[in-house]
């Protein structure tokens, strides 16, 4: 039977100089266990550093998100009482200082958000954060990035960009499959959203060729939360391409001619639309994802397009809308010629019959990507347009 120490025991056994720690009474929970976690983390950084984690604006992001995670550790009473027997580097002594503006709402996971990474832990304010899978994919993430030194160029660019995404100068278009970007569109200059994050293509180096034939490249990407990386132009395709929820940012608009609100002194002159037809037409069904019609009205594009089945000029067929944008001030007739004009190279060749039998060439299908139509919008707000045709070969708009 094991024997209990008594009082005189436990004197004698101070007196040889051996500390008897009592027996747990319980172990921890498991959300003690988190707190106790979470500030191991916070210890391994002093021990690395020589110093508590601080509130660096362009500080390494895991060393704001432990200073966050210290701050909340120290201004809870229940995690102090926790912590304070492993406080061996007295972490928890200092006084909370208060948070910088910008991280002053910021937990763990929305720190790891401007790396990019989505993390569907609970907020450190509920401390049931833990570093594990999330935060080491995110370690591993930045590993092949590196301080942009230059960011303060930058920087600006991505305030502006915030700005106007608030005040819809600018608008973020997802990139779907099934929209025509069997290869996503990359040029110097534009931004994107991926994987949550805002970034930048501020470079495009010289083409080369890949190891499978085509053309890459190799890019300078600056990221919004301070780093930079120099990777490969399919790479970047491909992270894009794989992540569902990736966006482009487009160009900002010159006015109310496609932002989707008239002032009071602007005329509504109509819609550019862009329709997928759904016909079973062979040579429409092999090119359904890049086959578009391109068309200005100046009524209701649900309206326009109500009878499209009885309709050859909309393939006999019935048709699903892609994409608009609302037209002030400018001639309908002419723009629509002008858009005909700069993709008339991949024109449709096709004979559709009408109803009665008639064969009828429809002329205002288009074998090409939406992204292009997309850019094309694009030019269209700063008069470059009027000097631009469409390669099919490069499936690029070039000049004339």
């Amino acid at each position: 039977m094991a024997k209990e120490f008594t009082q005189e025991d436990d004197a004698l056994l101070a007196e040889l100089g051996i500390e008897v720690k009592a027996k747990k009474s319980a172990t921890l929970t498991p959300r003690q266990e988190r707190i106790i976690a979470g500030f191991e983390d916070v210890q391994r950084f002093f021990e690395a550093h020589e110093r508590a984690p601080q509130h660096h604006e362009n500080g390494d992001i895991f060393e704001r998100l432990y200073a966050v995670r210290l701050d909340r550790l120290r201004e809870l009473d229940e995690c102090r009482e926790l912590l304070e027997p492993l406080d061996h580097q007295n972490l928890l002594g200092e006084k909370a200082l208060p948070l910088p503006p910008e991280v002053e709402e910021m937990d763990d996971d929305a720190l790891l958000a401007e790396l990019g990474i989505e993390v569907s832990s609970p907020d450190i304010t509920q401390l049931k954060h833990v570093r594990s899978t999330a935060e080491i994919q995110a370690a591993e993430e930045i590993a092949n990035r590196e301080k942009c030194e230059d960011f303060d160029t930058y920087k600006p660019l991505f305030n502006q960009v915030q700005n106007e995404l608030k005040t819809g100068a600018r608008i973020s278009r997802l990139i779907r499959k099934d929209a025509g970007f069997l290869k996503t569109y990359i040029k110097k200059g534009e931004f994107f959203i991926l994987s949550g994050q805002t970034i930048y293509i501020g470079e495009v180096g010289a083409a080369i060729k890949a190891p499978n034939g085509d053309r890459d490249a190799r890019l300078r990407v600056i990221y919004s939360n301070g780093t930079q990386s120099k990777i490969l132009l399919r790479s970047l395709q491909r992270a894009i391409y794989k992540d569902e929820s990736s966006r482009r940012i487009t160009e900002p608009t010159a006015g109310p001619l496609f932002s989707g609100q008239a002032e009071d002194e602007d005329l509504a002159s109509g819609t550019i639309y862009v329709l997928r037809s759904k016909s079973d037409h062979p040579t429409v069904a092999k090119n359904r994802e890049i086959l578009h019609k391109i068309g200005v009205t100046s009524g209701d594009v649900k309206q326009r397009i109500a009878g499209a089945k009885l309709d050859p000029t909309f393939l006999m067929s019935d048709v699903e809308v892609v994409a608009t944008y609302e037209l002030f001030n400018i001639n309908r007739t002419k723009l629509e010629k002008l858009l005909h004009r700069v993709f008339a190279t991949a024109r449709l060749d096709i004979e559709i019959k009408d109803r009665f039998g008639t064969p009828i060439t429809p002329r205002e299908w288009f074998l090409v990507p939406l992204y292009i139509i997309d850019e094309a919008v694009e030019n269209i707000k700063d008069g470059s347009i009027t000097n631009l045709t469409y390669d099919a070969n490069t499936v690029s708009l070039v000049k004339i």
